[in-house]
This record gives C-alpha cells, structure tokens and sequence, in this order.
C-alpha cells in the first residue's frame, strides 16, 4: 500500500480483535494470563498491547502502526499529549552533559522543555535560525546528541532544509527527531530525508476534530524501544477512548488535509494583498522566502498560515470581526481557529524569548477549517475591512 488515503484505512489491518469494522474500544487497565510463562512473557514484552496499558493497549497498537506506515519508518507508540511525545523523546536519548540544538522557531512548549526542563538538569543547548543550514553546522559539537527540528514552524511558517540539516547532524553522530504536525504525513515525510523519529501531537492534524489530547511518535523499531522504556516510568499514557477517537480521525485524514492546503492557500492568496495586511507568511505564495524548499521537501504547503498586520490593535480587531473563525488555542481541526501568539505563549515563554522567536505583536496565528473556501475567505476580507476603518 503506497497512498496515504488506502494507508489510513487499512494500517491496522489484522490488529482489531473479532470481525469488527469499527475496532472495538478495548477500556481495560489491565489483562490477564492463562499461566505464569504467558504472563511472564506479556511483563516483559517491548511495545506489548496485552499486559498492562501504561505499556500499551491494543487501540495504541492500531494507531500505531497507522502512523508509522503513514510515515513510512518501522514502529511507532503513542502518549497523552504532544508535549507527551517530545519530552519522553528528550528524557530518552538526553543525559546530563549532553548538547541539544534547537530552532529559534518552533511551538514555545519546545522552547520551554529545552530552555527550561532539560537545561536544569544539565542539558546544554543552542538555538539556531531554521533557515540557515550554516547556523545548525556551527552549532554542532562533539557532545551534540539530538537535533530538534520542526518544519514549518509554528508560528512563523519557517522551513528548515531536511535534507542538509539531516546530514549535517548525522556527519556529527546526532540524531534528529522532527515535529511533523503542521505538515502531516500527507504533505510531508521527514523519514524520507533520513530523520530518526518523528513525532506528532495527534491533537491536531491526526485527530482533526478537537475531542483528544494525544502524542505519536514514530521511528525505527530500535529507537522506539528506547523511547518506549523511558515512556513507562514518565507514564504519559494515552486512555483508550482518545486511542480510538485518533484512530477515527486518522481514517479521514488525507480527505480533510486536501482541504486545509486549499483553504490556506486561498485564504493567503486572498488577504495577501489586503492594505491592513503587512505580510503572510505561508510556504504554498511565491512571496515565501523559502517557498523553492516547500516545492521541493513538500507535496502540499498545509492548513496553517501567518498574518501579520501592521499592529497589536488591528490584529485585535481581525479577531473580533470574524465570524466562522474561533478564537481558540490548538489547530489542525474541522473548524478555523486563529490565535494571537504572543498573547498565547506569553505564559510558558519569556519577553526575550518571544522577541529572539520574532513573534511580531501583529501577528495571528490561523489554522483553516474544513469550511466552504468562498465562505471562509468573505468572512476574512470582511473583518479586515472592517479593522482597516478608523477606530
């Protein structure tokens, strides 16, 4: 199976019990054994899904391999969160002493768990420009051992060249692990580039309908197990709804990510022009400064784009001139939602930080829906309108 629709569907295949074609919600904390060899056998288990759910369910097991399929790589496991993903990809393969290099833009939670977390128990790290592949290289040391990448990046819209960079950290005996939820599997596929792990918050994109909190990260079998081991003692277990309700959303995920590219793309086409409009920020308009990378490590440029107006008061105005958009954090599902990011992340990073990420206070952050293009970009060139008046 090569596309990503017949992917989504089938992945699982042979994973759900009984002939269901829905798999069944298997809500049980723990399993039992017929004899003490089976259950010694099920203890010890890597990525098991019949022992015990902190190490693994059999509705983790189908999303899974879903995901790693979608990402073409080996093995796969899931956590609560996003934030779940990255942390236990960091306390897996980091030790004290160890060098970290991380871009200057990227979603603030990485930010803070790199600046903050690992650096008080002994994590050096570096921020570097994303769009410099000289400013990862001088970045490299001899104690570099993980390289954070997130392409495009949130919120600015970034690329980072997967390619070079991948090499760079490999000539270095680095790994590289990228955040791979603006662009999904359906846009992009950062094993394709050499990338070790991928990792995704399945809050978004993957799920796509705001109703779950989850993390997947996906890899070479042998560097799943090593993330797996540290994932069952941090503990940052997936409940077998969420499990189910992301795997639900899976199924449909290339159908609504064809929509979110269109809409974005049509949304940025639309406003770009617009005189409240200071800039828009998305890899799918020739005006991107990086839109030959996107044509070239993309096969769609997402549903996420950046528009900034000319300050803080406009911004404000755009937002509350909408009327299908939902002021609301997170992205990646059926309804637009749009945020103003320095508002957003001023609570788990600093001013300065904010200012090195280049968050401008103009800036607003919009996740395209599954909406009816035409409705979506009238209600947009509406509120600017309305917040190009005086007020």
């Amino acid at each position: 199976m090569t596309g990503t629709g017949t992917i989504a569907v089938h992945g699982d295949d042979g994973l759900s019990p009984g002939a269901a074609v829905s798999p069944p919600i298997v809500q049980s904390a723990t399993f039992s054994a017929e004899s003490d060899e089976q259950f010694a056998a099920l203890a010890t288990e890597t990525r098991g899904h019949g022992f015990y759910t902190r190490y693994g369910n059999p509705n983790h097991a189908q999303v899974a391999a879903v995901v790693a399929e979608l990402e073409g790589v080996q093995a796969g496991m899931v956590t609560a969160s996003g934030m779940g993903a990255i942390s236990t990809i960091a306390l897996a393969l980091l030790s004290a002493g160890d060098h970290v290099v991380v871009q200057r833009s990227t979603y603030g939670g990485t930010t803070s768990l790199v600046t903050g977390l690992l650096a008080r128990f002994g994590v050096a790290f570096t921020q570097v420009d994303q769009t410099d592949n000289e400013a990862f290289a001088r970045a490299l040391r001899p104690q570099t051992r993980l390289v954070l990448v997130e392409t495009p990046s949130n919120p600015l819209l970034e690329l980072t060249d997967l390619a070079a960079v991948i090499e760079l950290a490999h000539a270095n005996d680095a790994l590289v692990a990228v955040d791979n939820t603006f662009a999904t599997p359906v846009n992009q596929r950062p094993a394709d580039f050499g990338a070790d792990l991928v990792w995704h918050s399945g809050t978004k994109y993957l799920g796509g309908h705001s109703d779950l909190s989850a993390g997947v990260i996906v890899g070479s079998a042998d560097l799943v197990d090593r993330v797996w081991q540290t994932a069952i003692v941090t503990g940052s277990t997936l409940g077998p709804i969420d499990a189910w309700l992301l795997l639900r959303g899976i199924r449909t995920l290339s159908l609504r990510v064809e929509r979110h590219n269109a809409n974005a793309l049509a949304l940025a086409r639309a406003v770009e022009g617009h005189p409240t409009v200071r800039r828009v920020r998305y890899p799918g308009l020739p005006t991107h400064p990086q839109h030959e990378l996107a044509g070239r490590q993309m096969t769609g440029f997402g549903g996420v784009l950046g528009v900034e107006l000319h300050d803080g008061r406009a911004a404000a105005a755009l937002l509350d001139g909408l009327r299908l958009a939902k002021r609301a954090a997170s992205l990646g599902s059926v309804s637009t939602l749009v945020v103003h990011p320095r508002s957003m992340w001023a609570g788990i990073v600093d001013a300065e930080q904010l200012a090195a990420a280049g968050i401008a206070e103009g800036l607003v952050r919009v996740s395209t829906g599954i909406e009816d293009t035409e409705d979506l970009v009238a209600d947009f060139l509406a509120a600017l309108d309305a917040a190009d008046r005086p007020r």
